[in-house]
């Protein structure tokens, strides 16, 4: 008969595979931040400290803080059952986020907590746990905790989560370099928190509005959506019962890159291009846990390029969207991916319809365009338009076998048309795209130039000849100079 046998993992080796899970450094601030937001702090401050000889992390809120047992409970591995039931705020999971994104950063963690003016601490540190390999926490005295950097900035209450021995963050750089490298990690963390925790930052959610700073310098919500500009289409929301709990699906339109202020084009691209950002942004109890992917459902594209759907989830339903640790990925439950498929579906219509609506109003504005479209049994092609009036007065002056010419030499132009080129600059830099590089001078000599070519030095028609100044697109950013030069012409 098989005999039981206790065999517990080596504390040093479990320890060092512990620091390997997968965190950056922002990605690990933000498993610390739900924490905080789990205590019901409503501010959190991030230090990062690298002016003395013992760079530090520290992250302190103001949330209900713990006793001393509630403090070693959250120090020990494994706190909390994944399947117990939680509450609602509750942002964690499987009890370990504190200490495996702590040591993914540091080899020093130290915990102080104050509740009703009593105030306690702990320490995990990675050389101790090696030389003894085992599982050695040191409980701070007050002693001990007098002499921790920035333990007078807890209140009457609240926590500080202090980072130590930081032998990741620096990447082994000194002076200006390494200076150039924490800085960079800051800004990486400043934009992944504006993310991750928008909605909390922004007061979206009931009782949880939070304020977040880094280094003193507050931490601005960036909403993916960008709901605050008219042109962003709110489509009906989807509902999706899940067991006993809902999963809600919010489609999005966002606005053309045209219909954008210089402002909001710059916040939003500065980000990635509208393609990377596309897809599903799966919320957990409000907290952004994946974006950007469609499951795999659809590949992202220009049929979606302008679509988001917010799906929002309740932590009762981890399991089913099979959380990992560090929060970082989620993957929707069969009934929720089939409803997203058909989400999906009618969202591209939608995008392309948005994304497509300026260059269908450029062809309906222009009466006489350079390039037409054809969708039909051959496929979609562009061609170059023979009855456009430039071509056809210079058509007109040509010898019969000179017109051939010129309708060989207009059709090889066509089938030049370095489509893949525009699609991956249009798709990737859309405001960078700029056909029309004429100065003032340059403008009157071209539009001298067309009115001869068109009607010699006799009169002229001036709507006739401003449709078609419109339809050359030469004149982009021109036209206040095009309409002078036909009033004057005119006189």
């Amino acid at each position: 008969m098989a005999r039981n046998q206790k065999h517990p993992p080596s504390a040093a080796c479990l320890s060092a595979s512990m620091r390997d899970l997968g965190y950056s450094l922002e990605t690990a601030i933000a498993d610390l931040i739900d924490n905080c937001i789990s205590a019901e702090a409503d501010r959190i401050d991030i230090i990062c400290d690298m002016t003395g000889g013992n760079p530090l992390v520290a992250i302190l809120d103001n949330g209900k803080g713990m006793t001393e047992g509630q403090l070693l409970d959250a120090m020990r591995h494994g706190t909390a059952n994944p399947r117990n039931l939680r509450s609602p705020r509750d942002l964690g999971r499987f009890g370990l986020g504190l200490k495996t994104a702590s040591f993914s950063q540091c080899r020093s963690l130290t915990v102080i907590s104050k509740r009703d003016s009593q105030v306690c601490g702990a320490e995990w540190n990675l050389d101790r746990i090696d030389a003894a390999d085992d599982w050695i926490l040191s409980i701070l005295e007050s002693v001990d905790l007098k002499g921790l950097p920035y333990c007078e900035k807890l209140g009457n209450h609240g926590s500080m989560v202090l980072w130590r021995e930081l032998d990741r963050l620096m990447e082994d750089e000194a002076g200006d370099r390494r200076d150039e490298i924490v800085n960079e990690k800051l800004e990486a963390v400043r934009r992944h928190l504006s993310l991750v925790f928008h909605r909390f930052l922004a007061g979206e959610i009931k009782g949880s509005r939070i304020t977040i700073t880094i280094n003193g310098h507050p931490v601005d919500p960036f909403d993916p959506f960008c709901r605050k500009n008219p042109a962003t289409q709110l489509l009906p929301e989807e509902m999706i019962r899940v067991g006993n709990a809902e999963v809600r699906l919010q489609p999005y339109i966002l606005p053309h890159h045209s219909r954008l202020t210089a402002s909001e084009y710059a916040h939003y691209h500065d980000r990635s291009d509208f393609i990377s950002n596309q897809g599903a942004y799966v919320y957990r109890n409000g907290r952004l846990m994946a974006w950007g992917d469609w499951f795999r459902l659809v590949p992202k594209g220009e049929a979606t390029k302008l679509a988001r759907v917010q799906i929002d989830f309740p932590n009762s339903l981890d399991e089913a969207w099979t959380i990992d640790i560090k929060k970082s990925r989620a993957r929707p439950p069969h009934p929720v991916r089939e409803r997203l498929r058909q989400v999906i579906a009618k969202i591209a219509t939608q995008s392309i319809t948005v994304h497509r609506g300026r260059g269908q109003r450029l062809f309906q504005e222009a009466k006489a365009p350079f390039w037409e479209r054809y969708a039909d049994h051959d496929g979609i092609r562009f061609l170059i338009n023979g009855r456009q009036p430039l071509i056809e007065s210079l058509s007109a002056r040509l010898s019969p076998a000179d017109r051939d010419f010129l309708h060989v030499l207009l059709d090889s132009l066509a089938a030049s048309l370095p489509v893949e080129m525009i699609y991956s600059d249009y798709s990737t830099h859309p405001r960078e795209i700029n056909q029309s590089v004429l100065n003032e001078s340059q403008v009157l000599e071209r539009l001298k130039s067309l009115r001869q070519v068109l009607y010699g030095s006799g009169p002229f028609d001036s709507e006739g000849f401003l449709q078609i100044v419109r339809s050359t697109r030469i004149f982009e950013g021109h036209m206040e100079a095009a309409e002078k030069f036909i009033s004057e012409a005119l006189l």
